[in-house]
């Protein structure tokens, strides 16, 4: 199947944080593809990517990006598809807090859904939610997935009801 998310990172040392992204998709069935733009050292790249992502069959793209974290907002200002950002805490970042605001600080007419810091799994999980008003099998399977969240807590209250509290955090 053609991918109908992208995920990109401005280096691949991102690999490592994007990887939950592409593993929360993969368990959902949603096909996808994984590369590296980079926003500053391959910003013509970066251009063909989003202006040739929709008649690629590309739905949502999610951009990880650390430092400057340009890429993302870059990104959205020349596709017409939702972009999600994810911010990096990168070797060259200020804990992290420089990549979160420049992707949640976007100017108006430039919107960004920004996740939290090196929270690929809830991007992953977003798109997925964004494919799903349009897929009711994707719908299915993330309704399917918040009830197996909401039984994972409930089997933990039920521990903590059996065993006490003292005994529950070994």
């Amino acid at each position: 199947m053609n991918p109908q998310i992208g995920i990109i990172m401005g280096s691949d040392s991102d690999l490592t944080i994007m990887q939950a992204a592409a593993d929360v998709l993969k368990q959902l069935g949603i096909p996808f593809e994984v590369t590296v733009v980079s926003a500053h050292r391959t910003p013509l790249r970066m251009v063909e990517y989003a202006k040739q992502a929709k008649g690629r069959g590309l739905k949502v793209i999610i951009a990880g990006a650390g430092g400057a974290a340009h890429l993302p907002g870059m990104v959205a200002s020349i596709t017409p598809l939702p972009v999600i950002g994810v911010p990096v805490k990168s070797s060259n970042s200020i804990d992290g807090w420089d990549s979160v605001l420049s992707i949640l600080q976007m100017p108006n007419g430039v919107p960004v859904a920004t996740v939290a810091l090196n929270a690929a799994k809830n991007a992953g999980l977003l798109a997925a939610q964004i494919i799903g008003t349009a897929d009711e099998t994707v719908s299915k399977k993330m309704s399917e997935y918040k009830a197996s969240l909401e039984k994972e807590v409930l089997e933990k209250v039920g521990k903590l009801k059996k065993e006490g509290w003292e005994n529950s955090f070994d």
